[in-house]
């Protein structure tokens, strides 16, 4: 770490309440993947919903999804003259649900590209 680099003090909300990983992180260096790759390190056992990989896992601040190739600055993540810890959230969606919801779109394109060919008198 560079000598006199920004930091940023975070922590990040899981779907229960928990708040794990609280922790001052560089501004200029840390990426949302390398905050990610710390949220699945550390996340808490006996949840019923565990991500196995970064991409299973969304950081939202500010009501945004962050990119992972991002850093903190990039992702103009807000500090200064706040008090205490910026909470941000994390939503773990895994592949399967992803996948799932994508197909259950398809179907429904199907279902109107059919209403738009034979109209329903």
């Amino acid at each position: 770490m560079a000598e006199g680099e920004e930091r940023i003090e975070l922590k990040f909300r899981i779907y229960d309440g928990t708040d794990i990983a609280h922790d001052t992180y560089p501004v200029s260096t840390t990426t949302v993947g390398t905050l990610k790759q710390k949220l699945i390190a550390e996340w808490p056992q006996g949840k019923t919903v565990i991500p196995k990989s970064v991409n299973d896992v969304k950081l939202i601040h500010a009501g945004k999804v962050l990119e992972n190739t991002k850093t903190l600055a990039d992702s103009r993540i807000t500090f200064g003259d706040i008090p205490g810890a910026i909470t941000m959230h994390v939503v773990v969606q895994p592949p399967i649900a992803k996948k799932k919801t994508e197909e259950e779109e398809g179907e429904h394109a199907k279902d109107k590209l059919m209403l738009m060919h034979y109209p329903v008198d």
